[in-house]
């Protein structure tokens, strides 16, 4: 401690930390005023650095205004070293959690930007930061004086006996990774799955996948199920995708007058019915004789998957509407039953 006659660079030393508090203070409420502006860019990496700034600003400011106040006060060499060894403790600390933070958002710029959609990147964001995290933990322990190769021995032999207890959870934590590097499925996208669950993913981290059904329920898949799973992607490659529409007529209509008919009718929907694809042209493939019917298929596309019902329903609608109006006649299903006396009779 100083000697009672050297109070004077006490309180110099004092009012040095409570400037350095200050203008740390001052130097944050700047930055901030920074970051509202970098937001407004296109540039990611000034929101970023901004940031990174504005979360050190009155850590460092204090603590180089605590060392500028040991060194005025002139502190017994024992004492300076413990302080000093206390204030490059909480540097560490401070930059590695600034670091993890501006760690984590470089992987979350840089994977928004690959796949669009901000969902995916909550597994490799969690990882960069638990990394940084154990990083900065290491070399805050190397710094007390603590030696880490024990440690890192131990956590070798744990890590492997961890590793086989939770070997579920890092099947699921793998998977999930496998998915989002793999991009067979992001976020967004809507998909079936062969167990019979189908919806639009909605996140995918660590350890499940969320699937929002078209009944807005949510349905939540183990990563290593998911990734096992045979998946159909309705998004991929495009999200919009062609709907096809089973239809008979009578053996006695006129084929080319109803292939004209449905593509009108085809045309008229996809124009005026919202998630219809305007300049896709129907199409109509007579495909089967059936028992009392020709069959064939009307081939629409719609924007994405939850649009094909509403232009079912409406092409089925305007669709038997026109038929009525044409006298084109849609078969029930009959049999024509001979007896041995010659006679004849139509079931049903």
């Amino acid at each position: 401690m100083p000697d009672p006659v050297e109070w004077g660079r006490v309180l110099v030393g004092a009012v040095v930390v409570v400037s350095a508090v200050v203008l740390g203070i001052a130097l944050r409420m700047l930055l901030k005023r920074l970051i509202r502006r970098a937001e407004n860019t296109k540039w990611v990496w000034d929101d970023l650095l901004a940031r990174l700034l504005c979360d050190l600003a009155v850590v460092l400011t204090t603590v180089a205004g605590l060392w500028a106040a040991v060194l005025i006060v002139r502190f017994q060499p024992g004492t300076r070293q413990v302080i000093g060894s206390i204030l490059v403790s909480v540097i560490i600390l401070a930059v590695t959690l600034a670091s993890a933070r501006l760690a984590a958002g470089v992987v979350t710029s840089i994977v928004l930007a690959r796949s669009g959609v901000a969902q995916s990147v909550t597994i490799f964001a969690n990882i960069t930061r638990a990394v940084v995290l154990v990083v900065g933990v290491l070399v805050l322990l190397q710094s007390m004086g603590l030696s880490i190769t024990p440690m890192l021995t131990a956590l070798g032999v744990g890590g492997l006996a961890v590793a086989l207890a939770l070997q579920d959870t890092l099947a699921n934590l793998f998977a999930g990774v496998h998915i989002l590097a793999s991009k067979t499925v992001v976020p967004g996208d809507f998909v079936r799955l062969s167990t019979g669950e189908e919806g639009s993913v909605v996140d995918i981290n660590w350890r499940k996948t969320t699937i929002q059904t078209l009944a807005d329920n949510l349905v939540v898949i183990p990563n290593a199920r998911f990734a096992d799973a045979i998946l159909t992607n309705f998004h991929g490659p495009d999200p919009d995708m062609s709907v096809l529409i089973q239809a008979k007529v009578g053996y006695e209509s006129d084929l080319a007058h109803v292939e004209k008919v449905a593509i009108e009718v085809g045309r008229e929907v996809m124009t005026q019915v919202e998630g219809g694809v305007p300049d896709h042209e129907p199409l109509v493939r007579f495909h089967t004789f059936g028992e009392s019917s020709i069959d064939f298929t009307v081939i629409l596309r719609v924007r994405q998957f939850a649009d094909q019902f509403v232009v079912k329903h409406e092409f089925i609608k305007r669709l038997h509407a026109r038929f009525r109006e044409e006298d084109i006649q849609i078969p029930l299903p009959t049999r024509k039953l001979l007896f041995p006396d010659g006679s004849a009779a139509l079931l049903p």
